[in-house]
């Protein structure tokens, strides 16, 4: 028993049945689909037990599976050619929106339910709220992260190391002590700066630069601010410092009165080429207007015309502390006013013309002059391969667009 149905591309799709004899008044209509389709060859099994070969039931129900079929082709041939509407041109955006779909329904989001404690906690309470973590990361790092993001207070801190001190046998990791020492520097707790450098002398030969530079700043308001200048020269044997670096044991020493120790390393500062910040200067000139030295005040002169050199402009802060240290230096009656300046570059205060940092023409006129002779003249033109045709159509050049 054969079915012609309509396929695609005008081949036929068959409907072909056979009948298996199972025994009396009982057999099978073993029916496939021979799918024509491109190279493909497929082919659906299903089974309906018939009575009887001749019954009309068994017909009727056979057409039906048949017109079924036929639908199920139809969906399958409009989900099809909707899959290829996806991969058409201008189809980038519809992919994008059902992948975005996709991941909101097949990716909910996870949010952690732990909370920072304001308050320090008891060893069960650690394990209980550790319990409650659903992050992937370690929880000790990430609640230590946590408290030094949000600045928790230095108890708190000091009740997770004691935590994970219990349960490691009194050992807490490089990574937790890092980040409750930036706690201490951070609320400036300096005994619990001096602990934890204990601790880490103890335990590690050598230390990473972050470490060091939290160290430093800790030990530079503290009793011990000459072990900051130590962990210097430990820096200095890895890396060279950084100006904040400086700018800490510098401050150290300038709080101690110490001028030579904080001049030398200012001068160290200027020989790695490091621009010295605007706080490291105006820590000088808040000390210089108590030391009445001419050593010290020719100091704060070099600063000055370091600052003019290099165009470097102090605040508001900067600038009073220089104002007070000229009103200070002995037997100068300098005064010092806040002011404006003009367009013409004039002081509205006193009048003086302010030095610009654009080129005079005279000045200008010196400089081309000095290249011309230094670089490229340089005394004996061919011996530079510098032919003289060439010098003369540039200087033409120069002085026809200066």
């Amino acid at each position: 028993m054969t079915f012609c149905l309509p396929g695609v591309g005008s081949l036929p799709k068959l409907w072909t049945s056979k009948s298996v004899w199972l025994g009396p008044g009982h057999s099978y209509l073993c029916l496939f689909l021979t799918d024509f389709c491109g190279v493909r060859n497929n082919q659906r099994w299903f089974s309906l037990k018939t009575t009887c070969l001749q019954n009309t039931k068994s017909i009727n129900l056979l057409i039906a599976k048949a017109r079924h079929f036929r639908k199920d082709e139809g969906r399958n041939k409009n989900v099809s050619s909707g899959f290829s509407d996806l991969f058409s041109a201008g189809a980038a955006k519809k992919r994008s929106q059902m992948n975005c779909q996709n991941k909101v329904h097949d990716l909910p989001s996870i949010k952690n339910t732990s909370q920072l404690p304001t308050e320090p906690l008891r060893l069960e309470d650690w394990d209980k709220l550790k319990e409650d973590f659903k992050g992937k990361v370690s929880f000790e790092s990430w609640i230590s992260s946590q408290m030094a993001h949000h600045h928790s207070s230095v108890d708190v801190a000091k009740s997770l190391l004691a935590w994970v001190a219990a349960k490691n046998n009194g050992l807490v990791g490089y990574d937790l002590l890092v980040k409750y020492l930036y706690l201490c520097v951070f609320h400036k707790q300096t005994s619990e700066v001096i602990d934890i450098y204990e601790i880490m002398k103890a335990r590690y030969k050598n230390l990473e630069p972050g470490a060091y530079t939290l160290l430093i700043r800790g030990l530079s308001h503290s009793d011990r601010w000459r072990e900051a200048l130590l962990l210097l020269e430990d820096m200095k044997k890895v890396t060279i410092p950084s100006r904040k670096n400086y700018h800490d044991c510098i401050q150290g020493a300038l709080l101690r009165q110490d001028v030579d120790i904080a001049w030398n390393l200012y001068q160290e500062l200027l020989g790695h080429n490091l621009i010295p910040m605007l706080e490291t200067l105006k820590a000088f000139f808040d000390l210089g207007k108590d030391i009445k030295d001419d050593y010290y005040s020719n100091k704060l002169q070099d600063i000055l015309l370091y600052l003019r050199n290099n165009q470097l402009y102090p605040g508001e802060s900067f600038a009073h502390s220089i104002k007070t240290w000229f009103e200070s230096v002995p037997g100068q009656q300098w005064k010092g006013e806040f002011t404006t300046i003009r367009k013409s570059g004039q002081c509205s205060s006193c009048g003086k013309t302010i030095e610009s940092i654009e080129l005079s023409p005279e000045e200008y006129e010196f400089l081309t002059g000095k290249i011309m002779r230094d670089v490229i003249d340089g005394g004996d033109q061919y011996k530079k391969t510098t032919p003289w045709v060439s010098l003369t159509r540039f200087i033409t050049f120069l002085d026809w667009c200066p």
